[in-house]
């Protein structure tokens, strides 16, 4: 049977979505106003709002592009391969984290994701979108874990789900409660905590 209605037009999804980027990072979750977006992408509001209708459905696309933007390396070096993936997560949070603040003198804030988090909560269908978002992402590096638990380079009862939890789970803590730095150095630091761990050798 004939499908109803017009097939989707991918070169106009894609310039709604380089147009929500933009008008995300410029103003903000608050000023982030989907008739804006419509009229920056050359679009008719109806065109937009029948892809997502909210400006949360489309500010969770938005930040799922942002996340198959960054690369999962898996060069076999499993310790290098997880501080890079870390420090790209925290340069992605970073600049949501100034989106709309440009200029700001406090980069503290936790910014978009915390209006997005408060999305998720406020709407169920929202907080489904989001959680799927994170888990065909969570996947990729997850798949890393587990591929260098089988060679041998992590123990062999290495949980690859906790594991990143405890990577993960830390960068949206600091972002989210503490407003401290993430940065190329406290990946490193984290990766290092998570692999090694804190309790001394045994002695033999």
């Amino acid at each position: 049977m004939a499908q109803r209605g017009r097939p989707r037009d991918a070169e106009t999804d894609e310039r709604i979505l380089r147009a929500a980027l933009e008008q995300l990072l410029a103003h903000g979750y608050g000023g982030f106003v989907v008739d804006k977006v419509a009229e920056q992408a050359g679009v008719a509001k109806t065109t937009l709002y029948r892809r997502w209708p909210t400006k949360d459905h489309l500010a969770v696309e938005v930040i799922a592009r942002m996340q198959d933007d960054v690369a999962v390396p898996d060069t076999g070096d499993v310790r290098a391969d997880l501080t890079d993936y870390v420090e790209q997560i925290a340069l992605g949070l970073n600049r949501m984290r100034r989106a709309g603040r440009q200029g700001a003198a406090d980069d503290s804030s936790a910014g978009l994701v915390a209006e997005l988090v408060a999305a998720a909560a406020r709407h169920p269908d929202i907080g489904g979108l989001v959680r799927a978002v994170f888990a065909r992402r969570n996947e990729l590096v997850l798949g890393l874990i587990d591929r260098a638990r089988q060679r041998g380079a992590l123990r062999p009862d290495t949980d690859p789900g906790v594991l990143f939890d405890q990577l993960a789970g830390a960068l949206y803590y600091r972002l989210l409660v503490t407003g401290q730095p993430i940065d190329r150095s406290y990946a490193e630091r984290l990766v290092t905590g998570a692999l090694d761990g804190a309790l001394p050798a045994r002695e033999s």
